[in-house]
């Protein structure tokens, strides 16, 4: 941690065919190598993908899945007296989203279908309706923090 000041939060800019912040945390998350065309390519065809797939609108969709794979508890481990303790804490807003991102994307790259679109319009549609990789991640780390709810009062 600094010693000095904390670092100062930048501010993230919509993305233009929606106009979301949310959707701009995705295709940065998304991004490799600072590709960021490629990635809101393969952002916006997953989109239109999902569009013709559901009848349900693609972005409501996908603010739908991103609220369903945020946890509510996680474990931190602390050391006391010799001894390592998976200690469950609550998930701070900011941190819940980007949990919830990068589980999304790493569950969509670890997909079988052909393109990366169909891998992301896929997994986001499962998420939504509440199945999927990383729903399943979700609900390991929320059973995790349930068997060690013994060491809570570890928490600081």
């Amino acid at each position: 941690m600094a010693r000095r000041r904390s670092a100062q939060k930048r501010e993230i800019l919509p993305d233009p065919k929606y106009h979301d912040k949310l959707v701009t945390k995705f295709i940065n998350n998304m991004m490799q190598d600072g590709k960021k065309s490629l990635s809101e390519r393969i952002f916006y065809s997953s989109m239109d993908l999902m569009q013709a797939k559901e009848t349900e609108d693609a972005i409501a969709l996908f603010k739908k899945a991103v609220e369903n794979t945020k946890p509510m508890l996680e474990v931190k481990s602390r050391r006391v007296g010799g001894a390592t303790y998976q200690v469950p804490v609550e998930v701070r807003a900011d941190r819940k989203q980007a949990l919830s991102i990068r589980w999304l994307l790493a569950s969509a790259k670890g997909r079988t279908e052909r393109t990366m679109q169909e891998r992301l319009a896929n997994e986001l549609i499962d998420a939504a309706n509440k199945r999927g990789a990383a729903i399943k991640k979700k609900e390991d780390v929320h059973r995790m923090a349930e068997a060690n709810k013994a060491f809570a009062h570890y928490r600081w």
